[in-house]
C-alpha cells in the first residue's frame, strides 16, 4: 500500500500542475467579455448589458467571479474607466484576470520594422491599462498569416518585459495561424521563452482532428482557459465537439482554472440561464475527476 501511494504521489508530482501555479483561481469558473458584444451598451438600455454591471450580474446571478476581459468590449479605454470597472469588480467580490487586447490591424511580425513598432506602441499603452484594471495576464491578437518567428518572437519577447515590470504575464490562445496546426502553441512558447504561457480556447480549432491533440499540446503550458461552447441543445447537449473530453484533456495535464466560458445567445437572458447550465455541468466534472 504504501509503494502505491508512493507510485502514485511521483506520477502527480510529474505533472504540470497550473492549481499550485496561481493557487487561489484553481477550481474558479469565469466568463470571457466577448461572449457579450451583441448586448453590450455603454448606458443602461432594455435588453442590453452594460460592462460595469457584469460583476453585479456574475456573482448575484451565477455565483461566479472570474471576468476575462477584451478590449473592443470596454466603453472606453481611459484609466477612468478602467478604474471604475476595477472598483465595481471589487465591490461585487469578482477579479478581473486578463486583457484580450484585441486591436486589429497591428502586426507584430511585419518585415518592416515601423509597424512592429507601432503594434508594440499600441499593446504597450494597453497593458498600461491593463495594470489600472489590475490583471494578471495580457493577450494580443495572434496573426492571421502564419509569421516569420525569428521577427514575432523578438516582438513577444519586448511585451514580455514590460508587461513583467508592472507585474503582468502574456498568454497566447489559438487564433488566427495557429487553429488548424496542434503544434502552433508550444511553439512558439519554445522559441519565445517558458514565461509566455498558454490560454488554450477550446472552441477555436479547424476541426475535431486538430482540436484534441491542439488542447493537449496546449494545456500543459495554460494558466487560464477559453472553455468556449457553440449552441447548446436540450439539457445542454453540445454536438459540434465534445465539452467534456476537452475538460478531460485539460484536467489530465494538471491544470485546475480559471475555466472561462465563452458562449453566446442571441437573447441575452437565456444567455445567462446557458451560462448556468455551463457551470453546474463543468462543476458536475470537477466534482467526479477530484
Amino acid at each position: 500500500m504504501k509503494r502505491r501511494v508512493f507510485v502514485a504521489s511521483l506520477a502527480a508530482t510529474s505533472l504540470p500542475s497550473r492549481a499550485s501555479a496561481v493557487p487561489e483561481l484553481a477550481g474558479e469558473i469565469g466568463i470571457t467579455t466577448g461572449s457579450f458584444m451583441r448586448h453590450l451598451s455603454p448606458d443602461a438600455a432594455p435588453g442590453k448589458l452594460r460592462l460595469l454591471d457584469l460583476p453585479r450580474r456574475m456573482s448575484g446571478e451565477l455565483g461566479l467571479r472570474v471576468i476575462d476581459l477584451m478590449t473592443a468590449t470596454l466603453a472606453e479605454l481611459t484609466p477612468a474607466y478602467c478604474e471604475k470597472l476595477r472598483a465595481e469588480a471589487g465591490r461585487c467580490g469578482c477579479v478581473l484576470t486578463n486583457l484580450k487586447m484585441n486591436q486589429k490591424g497591428l502586426d507584430l511580425g511585419s518585415p518592416d520594422k515601423a509597424v512592429r513598432d507601432e503594434a508594440l506602441r499600441v499593446y504597450k499603452e494597453t497593458i498600461d491599462l491593463a495594470a489600472i484594471l489590475g490583471v494578471r495576464w495580457v493577450r494580443p491578437l495572434p496573426l492571421l498569416q502564419r509569421p516569420d518567428l525569428s521577427v514575432y518572437k523578438d516582438s513577444y519577447r519586448s511585451l514580455i518585459d514590460y508587461a513583467k515590470a508592472k507585474g503582468i504575464g502574456v498568454l497566447v490562445e489559438n487564433f488566427g495561424w495557429m487553429q488548424g496546426d496542434p503544434d502552433a502553441i508550444p511553439r512558439l512558447i519554445a522559441a519565445v521563452g517558458d514565461d509566455l504561457k498558454s490560454q488554450p480556447d477550446t472552441g477555436n480549432w479547424t476541426g475535431n482532428d486538430v482540436r484534441y491533440p491542439g488542447l493537449e499540446k496546449a494545456f500543459p503550458f495554460a494558466v487560464s482557459c477559453d472553455f468556449k461552447s457553440r449552441a447548446l441543445g436540450p439539457g445542454g447537449s453540445h454536438t459540434e465537439y465534445d465539452l467534456k473530453r476537452c475538460f478531460e484533456i485539460g484536467w489530465k495535464s494538471g491544470f485546475r482554472g480559471p475555466w472561462c466560458f465563452e458562449h453566446f445567445h442571441q437573447d441575452l437572458e437565456q444567455q445567462f440561464k446557458e451560462f448556468a447550465l455551463l457551470r453546474d455541468m463543468l462543476r458536475g466534472w470537477m466534482k467526479s475527476a477530484e
